[in-house]
């Protein structure tokens, strides 16, 4: 993506620049994703770096928009309408995250091998950031706000080559 279209995103070209600088640094897979979302804990974009018709999300569940990406990092916004969630799963790298709008529910598991086990839950909500690293990202998120929720991920591969930032999907039952 070339960067004269990160201008028609306001905060785009802060976030492009400063992850890049965080990514040359070739820091682990925790230690990424904690750097990172120190970053974005000071340069969450608002509801701008989308269109209005990106924010107003699909009736066919959540939709991943992909606003920049290259071999080292992605960053995507997550638009989820109340109710819309991902099934249980894990990433291909690190991740970090920050609540635009909405309330991201997430529920955390462990694989134990023939089943999972729930270990936490979390409401994520505008203004939060966190992020985490594989292994232990076993998870399933759900906007159980009232309005469309937007979420900004940003990960540590390049989710346009890949099609997505999801590892495996987890059909085991949970006890």
């Amino acid at each position: 993506m070339n960067l004269a279209a990160t201008a028609v995103r306001p905060g785009l070209d802060v976030l492009v620049n400063g992850v890049s600088r965080i990514a040359a640094r070739r820091l682990g897979r925790h230690e990424s994703a904690l750097a990172v979302a120190a970053f974005l804990r000071e340069h969450l974009p608002a509801l701008d770096i989308l269109t209005p018709q990106e924010r107003a999300g699909s009736p066919d569940g959540y939709v991943s928009h992909v606003l920049h990406a290259e071999e080292d990092f992605s960053i995507a916004a997550v638009v989820w309408r109340p109710g819309q969630d991902t099934v249980i799963h894990d990433h291909v790298s690190w991740c970090t995250f920050g609540i635009i709008s909405g309330i991201e529910h997430e529920t955390l598991y462990r694989d134990m091998g023939d089943h999972l086990v729930e270990i936490g839950r979390a409401d994520n909500r505008p203004g939060e950031v966190s992020g985490f690293a594989p292994p232990g990202d076993i998870h399933k998120v759900c906007n159980t706000s009232d309005e469309v929720g937007v979420s900004l991920h940003i990960y540590g591969a390049n989710v346009a080559r890949l099609g997505s930032s999801v590892r495996r999907v987890y059909d085991l039952p949970v006890r």
